[in-house]
């Protein structure tokens, strides 16, 4: 069932992304709406691709849950919540920087199951199923992606975001300036789903974020985790709070940095 769940992902995703590709104007877009701070952006494109997916999926499988960024939840029968993020990487979406991406996730009892992100910019798409491995979609073609093998942290290239209110902002610049010294640089992308996909295939080699809510995670870290990549917080489970990821050849060193400076 969990590969259904995949292709169904994939199918919506690949849906929405054409149809937010399609609605996007030329220039920067206009914001309909902020969310946490005046930074935290939302336009009316989101909510349509929003409204898009949970009606594809619960018309597919009208027992299903439904967890979006923009919309009210639905709670399910089936065992089965769908956690989406329509446009992950708003920001990057209004000002057109080709990073933002639909991301949509499977969750079970179990945890994430399968899971599906495509950047809307390239058309580029990853694809995961929990103990199954994780690939890129090349058309209907599943290529396996493995994490390429990092072996020292300072020759890591990190990726990372951050928080939209101020107080935590200037807390995460500050452990940041704390890390940049030891590893080989930093990256902010502005779009999680993608740092996590970017990381599975190797375009970096560590991540650090806080403040990331279940639909900016649950895609990007099971295709990360099902190409190798350790993921945790600052117990075992990762959160809001932080999400910590790296090659296990590097893990135990980078997470141990990753605390010490102050994330």
């Amino acid at each position: 069932m969990t590969l259904e769940l995949a292709v169904l992902a994939r199918d919506v995703g690949r849906e929405a992304a054409a149809h937010v590709r399609a609605r996007r104007p030329v220039g920067r877009v206009e914001v309909a709406a902020t969310k946490s701070s005046p930074t935290d952006v939302v336009t009316e494109i989101d909510r349509e691709s929003e409204d898009l997916i949970r009606a594809r999926l619960l018309s597919a499988r009208p027992d299903d849950g439904f967890l979006g960024e923009e919309g009210d939840s639905v709670e399910g029968t089936s065992g089965v919540e769908w956690v989406v993020d329509p446009i992950d990487g708003t920001v990057n979406f209004v000002y057109g920087i080709p990073a933002y991406a639909v991301s949509i996730a499977a969750v079970t009892a179990q945890g994430v199951v399968a899971a599906h992100v495509v950047n809307i910019a390239s058309g580029e798409e990853w694809g995961a199923v929990a103990s199954e491995g994780a690939w890129r979609w090349h058309d209907d073609e599943r290529v396996p992606v493995v994490a390429p093998v990092t072996s020292q942290v300072s020759h890591a290239l990190v990726g990372t975001g951050f928080h939209y209110t101020r107080p935590i902002r200037e807390q995460q610049a500050a452990a940041a300036a704390r890390l940049l010294p030891h590893v080989r640089d930093i990256r902010r992308i502005g779009s999680a789903a993608l740092d996590l996909c970017g990381l599975a295939e190797g375009r970096l080699d560590a991540y650090v974020e806080q403040g990331l809510k279940p639909w900016d995670l649950a895609a990007g870290g099971l295709v990360a985790r099902e190409a190798g990549i350790v993921i945790e917080g600052l117990g075992d489970t990762p959160d809001e709070r932080l999400v910590v990821a790296a090659h296990p050849g590097i893990a135990e060193e980078y997470f141990s940095l990753v605390r010490a400076c102050g994330f």
